[in-house]
Protein backbone atom coordinates (compact mmCIF):
# COMPACT_ATOMS: atom_id res chain seq x y z
CA UNK A 1 0.00 0.00 0.00
CA UNK A 2 2.84 2.38 0.93
CA UNK A 3 4.57 1.54 -2.34
CA UNK A 4 1.36 2.34 -4.25
CA UNK A 5 0.98 5.69 -2.46
CA UNK A 6 4.62 6.58 -3.20
CA UNK A 7 4.14 5.83 -6.90
CA UNK A 8 0.93 7.88 -6.95
CA UNK A 9 2.67 10.86 -5.32
CA UNK A 10 5.57 10.68 -7.80
CA UNK A 11 3.16 10.52 -10.74
CA UNK A 12 1.16 13.46 -9.37
CA UNK A 13 4.32 15.53 -8.94
CA UNK A 14 5.41 14.70 -12.49
CA UNK A 15 2.02 15.67 -13.88
CA UNK A 16 2.16 18.95 -11.97
CA UNK A 17 5.57 19.72 -13.43
CA UNK A 18 4.35 18.97 -16.95
CA UNK A 19 1.30 21.21 -16.41
CA UNK A 20 3.47 24.01 -15.05
CA UNK A 21 5.84 23.69 -18.00
CA UNK A 22 2.87 23.95 -20.34
CA UNK A 23 1.63 27.03 -18.53
CA UNK A 24 5.05 28.69 -18.62
CA UNK A 25 5.79 27.84 -22.22
CA UNK A 26 6.52 24.13 -22.47
CA UNK A 27 9.83 22.22 -22.62
CA UNK A 28 11.35 24.56 -20.05
CA UNK A 29 11.19 27.54 -22.41
CA UNK A 30 10.78 31.11 -21.22
CA UNK A 31 7.25 32.32 -21.98
CA UNK A 32 6.89 35.84 -23.41
CA UNK A 33 3.33 37.07 -24.03
CA UNK A 34 2.59 40.16 -26.09
CA UNK A 35 -0.82 41.78 -25.55
CA UNK A 36 -1.44 43.60 -28.83
CA UNK A 37 -4.20 46.19 -28.86
CA UNK A 38 -5.32 45.53 -32.44
CA UNK A 39 -3.85 43.25 -35.09
CA UNK A 40 -5.91 44.87 -37.87
CA UNK A 41 -3.89 48.08 -38.25
CA UNK A 42 -0.97 47.84 -40.71
CA UNK A 43 1.38 49.30 -38.09
CA UNK A 44 0.33 46.60 -35.61
CA UNK A 45 0.72 43.83 -38.19
CA UNK A 46 4.25 45.06 -38.93
CA UNK A 47 4.96 45.22 -35.21
CA UNK A 48 3.77 41.62 -34.74
CA UNK A 49 5.87 40.36 -37.66
CA UNK A 50 8.94 42.13 -36.32
CA UNK A 51 8.46 40.62 -32.86
CA UNK A 52 8.02 37.12 -34.28
CA UNK A 53 11.21 37.46 -36.30
CA UNK A 54 13.23 38.93 -33.42
CA UNK A 55 12.04 36.56 -30.68
CA UNK A 56 12.46 33.69 -33.15
CA UNK A 57 16.21 34.19 -32.84
CA UNK A 58 16.02 32.84 -29.28
CA UNK A 59 15.12 29.13 -29.33
CA UNK A 60 14.77 29.12 -25.54
CA UNK A 61 11.84 31.58 -25.77
CA UNK A 62 8.22 30.77 -26.57
CA UNK A 63 6.57 33.94 -27.90
CA UNK A 64 2.80 34.38 -28.10
CA UNK A 65 0.57 37.24 -29.29
CA UNK A 66 -2.89 38.08 -27.95
CA UNK A 67 -5.10 40.31 -30.15
CA UNK A 68 -7.46 42.62 -28.22
CA UNK A 69 -9.21 43.76 -31.44
CA UNK A 70 -9.23 47.40 -30.26
CA UNK A 71 -11.46 46.52 -27.31
CA UNK A 72 -10.46 47.49 -23.75
CA UNK A 73 -12.46 44.79 -21.96
CA UNK A 74 -11.02 42.11 -24.26
CA UNK A 75 -7.48 43.28 -23.58
CA UNK A 76 -8.08 43.38 -19.82
CA UNK A 77 -9.52 39.84 -19.92
CA UNK A 78 -6.61 38.56 -22.02
CA UNK A 79 -4.05 40.05 -19.63
CA UNK A 80 -5.87 38.43 -16.69
CA UNK A 81 -5.55 35.11 -18.53
CA UNK A 82 -1.86 35.81 -19.12
CA UNK A 83 -1.33 36.53 -15.41
CA UNK A 84 -2.74 33.10 -14.53
CA UNK A 85 -0.14 31.54 -16.85
CA UNK A 86 2.71 33.34 -15.02
CA UNK A 87 4.77 34.29 -18.08
CA UNK A 88 8.42 35.25 -17.71
CA UNK A 89 7.67 38.54 -19.47
CA UNK A 90 4.51 40.43 -20.41
CA UNK A 91 4.66 43.10 -23.11
CA UNK A 92 1.57 45.30 -23.49
CA UNK A 93 0.63 47.77 -26.23
CA UNK A 94 -2.33 49.36 -24.43
CA UNK A 95 -5.50 50.08 -26.37
CA UNK A 96 -6.22 53.04 -24.06
CA UNK A 97 -4.37 54.61 -21.15
CA UNK A 98 -6.86 54.41 -18.28
CA UNK A 99 -8.65 51.05 -18.75
CA UNK A 100 -5.38 49.06 -18.97
CA UNK A 101 -3.64 50.66 -16.00
CA UNK A 102 -5.05 48.52 -13.17
CA UNK A 103 -4.67 45.13 -14.83
CA UNK A 104 -1.07 45.86 -15.76
CA UNK A 105 -0.53 46.73 -12.10
CA UNK A 106 -1.96 43.32 -11.17
CA UNK A 107 0.58 41.64 -13.45
CA UNK A 108 3.43 43.56 -11.87
CA UNK A 109 2.11 42.78 -8.37
CA UNK A 110 2.11 39.09 -9.33
CA UNK A 111 5.86 39.33 -9.91
CA UNK A 112 5.62 39.33 -13.71
CA UNK A 113 8.05 41.72 -15.47
CA UNK A 114 5.98 44.15 -17.55
CA UNK A 115 7.03 46.21 -20.57
CA UNK A 116 4.69 49.00 -21.69
CA UNK A 117 5.14 49.31 -25.45
CA UNK A 118 4.98 52.72 -27.19
CA UNK A 119 1.66 53.82 -25.64
CA UNK A 120 1.73 54.55 -21.91
CA UNK A 121 -0.87 54.02 -19.18
CA UNK A 122 -2.16 56.33 -16.45
CA UNK A 123 -0.11 54.87 -13.56
CA UNK A 124 3.57 54.58 -14.45
CA UNK A 125 4.13 52.46 -11.35
CA UNK A 126 2.25 49.64 -13.08
CA UNK A 127 5.03 48.66 -15.48
CA UNK A 128 8.77 48.10 -15.21
CA UNK A 129 9.80 49.99 -18.32
CA UNK A 130 8.21 51.99 -21.14
CA UNK A 131 9.74 51.65 -24.60
CA UNK A 132 8.43 54.46 -26.76
CA UNK A 133 8.92 57.04 -29.45
CA UNK A 134 8.15 60.66 -28.60
CA UNK A 135 4.75 61.33 -30.16
CA UNK A 136 4.80 64.98 -29.14
CA UNK A 137 8.13 65.42 -30.95
CA UNK A 138 6.62 63.71 -34.02
CA UNK A 139 3.66 66.12 -33.83
CA UNK A 140 6.07 69.05 -33.59
CA UNK A 141 7.84 67.89 -36.77
CA UNK A 142 4.45 67.67 -38.49
CA UNK A 143 3.55 71.17 -37.31
CA UNK A 144 6.82 72.58 -38.63
CA UNK A 145 6.25 70.87 -41.97
CA UNK A 146 2.74 72.38 -42.17
CA UNK A 147 4.04 75.90 -41.43
CA UNK A 148 6.79 75.54 -44.04
CA UNK A 149 4.37 74.28 -46.70
CA UNK A 150 1.78 77.00 -46.10
CA UNK A 151 4.42 79.73 -46.05
CA UNK A 152 5.73 78.56 -49.43
CA UNK A 153 2.19 78.27 -50.81
CA UNK A 154 0.90 81.68 -49.72
CA UNK A 155 4.06 83.64 -48.94
CA UNK A 156 2.95 83.80 -45.30
CA UNK A 157 1.90 81.15 -42.75
CA UNK A 158 -1.84 80.90 -43.28
CA UNK A 159 -4.28 78.21 -44.35
CA UNK A 160 -6.90 75.63 -43.36
CA UNK A 161 -6.01 72.36 -41.66
CA UNK A 162 -8.10 69.25 -40.98
CA UNK A 163 -7.09 66.89 -38.16
CA UNK A 164 -7.95 63.22 -38.72
CA UNK A 165 -7.67 61.77 -35.24
CA UNK A 166 -7.03 58.25 -33.99
CA UNK A 167 -8.62 56.71 -30.92
CA UNK A 168 -9.33 59.53 -28.46
CA UNK A 169 -7.76 59.14 -25.03
CA UNK A 170 -4.69 57.33 -26.35
CA UNK A 171 -1.29 58.87 -25.58
CA UNK A 172 -0.19 58.72 -29.22
CA UNK A 173 -3.31 60.50 -30.42
CA UNK A 174 -3.15 63.25 -27.81
CA UNK A 175 0.53 64.01 -28.28
CA UNK A 176 0.61 63.82 -32.08
CA UNK A 177 -2.14 66.42 -32.07
CA UNK A 178 -0.77 68.61 -29.28
CA UNK A 179 2.78 68.51 -30.64
CA UNK A 180 1.56 69.86 -33.98
CA UNK A 181 -0.65 72.53 -32.44
CA UNK A 182 2.11 73.64 -30.08
CA UNK A 183 3.66 74.92 -33.30
CA UNK A 184 0.54 75.92 -35.24
CA UNK A 185 -0.99 78.00 -32.42
CA UNK A 186 1.85 80.46 -32.89
CA UNK A 187 0.32 81.40 -36.27
CA UNK A 188 -3.20 82.80 -35.86
CA UNK A 189 -3.89 82.60 -39.59
CA UNK A 190 -3.44 78.84 -39.62
CA UNK A 191 -6.84 77.49 -38.66
CA UNK A 192 -8.28 74.09 -37.86
CA UNK A 193 -11.47 73.99 -39.94
CA UNK A 194 -12.48 70.44 -38.99
CA UNK A 195 -11.46 67.44 -36.95
CA UNK A 196 -12.83 63.92 -36.78
CA UNK A 197 -12.15 60.69 -34.92
CA UNK A 198 -11.39 57.83 -37.32
CA UNK A 199 -9.99 55.35 -34.73
CA UNK A 200 -6.75 54.79 -36.73
CA UNK A 201 -8.68 53.08 -39.55
CA UNK A 202 -8.53 53.90 -43.26
CA UNK A 203 -12.19 53.07 -43.87
CA UNK A 204 -13.39 55.31 -41.02
CA UNK A 205 -11.16 58.15 -42.21
CA UNK A 206 -12.55 57.86 -45.73
CA UNK A 207 -16.09 58.22 -44.41
CA UNK A 208 -15.24 61.11 -42.07
CA UNK A 209 -13.32 62.96 -44.79
CA UNK A 210 -16.23 62.60 -47.22
CA UNK A 211 -18.46 64.31 -44.65
CA UNK A 212 -15.91 67.09 -44.09
CA UNK A 213 -15.38 67.73 -47.80
CA UNK A 214 -19.10 68.23 -48.31
CA UNK A 215 -19.13 71.19 -45.90
CA UNK A 216 -15.60 72.62 -46.20
CA UNK A 217 -14.95 74.48 -49.45
CA UNK A 218 -11.28 75.23 -48.74
CA UNK A 219 -8.77 72.79 -47.21
CA UNK A 220 -5.01 73.11 -47.57
CA UNK A 221 -3.73 70.25 -45.43
CA UNK A 222 -5.06 67.01 -44.04
CA UNK A 223 -3.02 65.92 -41.04
CA UNK A 224 -3.74 62.26 -40.41
CA UNK A 225 -2.43 61.02 -37.09
CA UNK A 226 -1.45 57.79 -38.82
CA UNK A 227 -0.85 56.84 -42.45
CA UNK A 228 -3.98 54.70 -43.01
CA UNK A 229 -6.20 57.62 -41.97
CA UNK A 230 -4.29 60.03 -44.22
CA UNK A 231 -4.62 57.58 -47.12
CA UNK A 232 -8.34 57.11 -46.40
CA UNK A 233 -8.80 60.89 -46.49
CA UNK A 234 -6.92 61.07 -49.79
CA UNK A 235 -9.20 58.42 -51.31
CA UNK A 236 -12.28 60.39 -50.19
CA UNK A 237 -10.91 63.58 -51.76
CA UNK A 238 -9.98 61.69 -54.94
CA UNK A 239 -13.50 60.31 -55.21
CA UNK A 240 -14.85 63.88 -55.14
CA UNK A 241 -12.15 65.19 -57.50
CA UNK A 242 -10.55 67.39 -54.84
CA UNK A 243 -7.31 65.57 -54.00
CA UNK A 244 -5.14 68.12 -55.87
CA UNK A 245 -6.50 71.03 -53.82
CA UNK A 246 -4.67 69.93 -50.67
CA UNK A 247 -1.81 67.81 -49.36
CA UNK A 248 -2.01 64.83 -47.04
CA UNK A 249 0.48 63.99 -44.31
CA UNK A 250 0.53 61.00 -41.99
CA UNK A 251 2.48 59.17 -39.30
CA UNK A 252 3.92 55.62 -39.21
CA UNK A 253 6.27 55.55 -42.20
CA UNK A 254 6.01 51.82 -42.78
CA UNK A 255 7.79 50.11 -45.63
CA UNK A 256 6.16 47.78 -48.13
CA UNK A 257 3.77 48.42 -51.02
CA UNK A 258 0.93 49.67 -48.80
CA UNK A 259 3.11 51.59 -46.35
CA UNK A 260 3.51 55.31 -45.91
CA UNK A 261 6.95 55.54 -47.50
CA UNK A 262 5.64 54.09 -50.78
CA UNK A 263 2.65 56.44 -50.61
CA UNK A 264 5.07 59.39 -50.45
CA UNK A 265 6.85 58.04 -53.54
CA UNK A 266 3.48 57.63 -55.28
CA UNK A 267 2.45 61.20 -54.45
CA UNK A 268 -0.46 60.22 -52.22
CA UNK A 269 1.23 61.62 -49.10
CA UNK A 270 3.38 64.75 -49.06
CA UNK A 271 5.12 63.53 -45.92
CA UNK A 272 5.03 60.88 -43.25
CA UNK A 273 6.92 60.51 -39.99
CA UNK A 274 8.40 57.17 -39.00
CA UNK A 275 6.85 55.88 -35.82
CA UNK A 276 9.28 53.12 -34.86
CA UNK A 277 7.63 49.83 -33.84
CA UNK A 278 10.02 49.81 -30.85
CA UNK A 279 10.33 46.04 -31.19
CA UNK A 280 14.12 45.84 -31.44
CA UNK A 281 14.59 47.78 -28.22
CA UNK A 282 11.78 45.79 -26.54
CA UNK A 283 13.44 42.47 -27.41
CA UNK A 284 16.86 43.76 -26.39
CA UNK A 285 15.63 44.95 -22.98
CA UNK A 286 13.08 42.14 -22.56
CA UNK A 287 15.67 39.42 -23.14
CA UNK A 288 17.91 40.96 -20.49
CA UNK A 289 14.95 41.05 -18.10
CA UNK A 290 14.27 37.32 -18.48
CA UNK A 291 17.87 36.10 -18.65
CA UNK A 292 19.74 38.27 -16.14
CA UNK A 293 18.24 38.30 -12.61
CA UNK A 294 20.40 41.29 -11.68
CA UNK A 295 19.33 43.46 -14.62
CA UNK A 296 17.15 46.46 -13.75
CA UNK A 297 15.81 48.31 -16.81
CA UNK A 298 15.58 52.07 -17.02
CA UNK A 299 12.06 53.40 -16.54
CA UNK A 300 11.90 54.69 -20.12
CA UNK A 301 13.69 54.13 -23.43
CA UNK A 302 13.10 56.40 -26.42
CA UNK A 303 13.42 55.33 -30.07
CA UNK A 304 13.86 58.28 -32.46
CA UNK A 305 11.59 59.22 -35.38
CA UNK A 306 12.43 60.55 -38.86
CA UNK A 307 10.58 62.68 -41.41
CA UNK A 308 9.98 61.15 -44.85
CA UNK A 309 9.37 63.35 -47.88
CA UNK A 310 9.91 62.86 -51.61
CA UNK A 311 13.54 63.91 -51.06
CA UNK A 312 14.48 60.82 -49.02
CA UNK A 313 11.62 58.33 -49.52
CA UNK A 314 13.25 56.39 -52.36
CA UNK A 315 16.44 55.90 -50.35
CA UNK A 316 14.56 54.50 -47.36
CA UNK A 317 11.99 52.41 -49.22
CA UNK A 318 12.13 48.62 -48.92
CA UNK A 319 9.59 46.52 -50.83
Amino acid sequence: MKKFLLVAVVLLMAASLVFAAGQKGGSGKKLVIFSQCNNAEPYRAAQNASFQQLWGQYPEVQFEIMDAQQDNSTQVSQIETAIRRSPDLLIVAPNERAPLSDVMGKAKAAGIPVICLERDIVDHNNFDTWIMSDNRAIGKLAGEFIVDFLTKKYGTPKGNVVDMQGLLGVEGEENRREGAWDVLRQYPNIKQVAKAEAKWLQSDARDRMTEILRVQPQIDILYGHNDPMAIGAYLAAQELGREKEMIFIGVDGLNGEAGGIKKVIDGVLAATFIYPPCTEKAVEIGYKMISDPGFKPEKQYEVKSQMITIENAQQLYKP
